[in-house]
């Protein structure tokens, strides 16, 4: 990082080969779809790009660019939520059948993760699809190690609740490792 800051080319290209499969992952298991990750990863990069002089030497890399990834995404969401509910209120304006909701077809890792709140997912998916340990977590998502604890178990126990709900309660421990 400390050389992708000096200018140097070759830094930046291993920086961003070796960290956007994980960010990629990321956004993927956040309810996004393969375009959507892929632009939020690239906005993630320009945004790197633009701010990568605030990264201070000897600070670990990995939570800064996940504090910045968790800000896109947040934004994207923001956007995305805009412009639904414009679509929604266009919608009830033309027809009186409210729209449907609930889980997508099938039984996968993104379809159980999508139940969670945002910020249980977020700690999930840091903690369990990134790799990442519980300081990095918490500092990329500027909280405490306490809190991210607190976020995992909560998450885990909905998912729990969740599988034995579709009567596969021992499945829990095989899909977050």
């Amino acid at each position: 990082m400390l050389d992708y800051q000096r200018g140097d080319l070759m830094a930046a290209t291993s920086l961003v080969n070796c960290l956007s499969p994980q960010l990629q992952r990321f956004f993927a298991v956040q309810g996004t779809s393969r375009r959507e990750a892929e632009d939020l990863l690239q906005e993630t990069w320009l945004r790197v790009h633009q701010v990568r002089h605030t990264y201070r030497a000897g600070a670990p890399v990995l939570p800064w660019v996940y504090a910045i990834a968790r800000h896109i995404r947040i934004d994207h969401f923001r956007q995305t939520l805009r412009r639904q509910s414009r679509v929604a209120a266009l919608v009830r304006e033309n027809s009186a059948a409210p729209p449907s909701g609930g889980l997508p077809p099938g039984l996968d890792l993104e379809a159980l993760l999508s139940t969670l709140p945002d910020s249980q997912r977020e700690v999930v998916a840091m903690l369990k699809v990134a790799d990442m340990s519980l300081e990095e977590t918490a500092l990329a998502t500027g909280s405490s190690v306490g809190s991210v604890k607190q976020k995992a178990h909560r998450a885990y126990e909905k998912l729990r609740q969740l599988l034995e709900k579709l009567g596969m309660g021992g499945t829990t421990e095989r899909v977050l490792r």
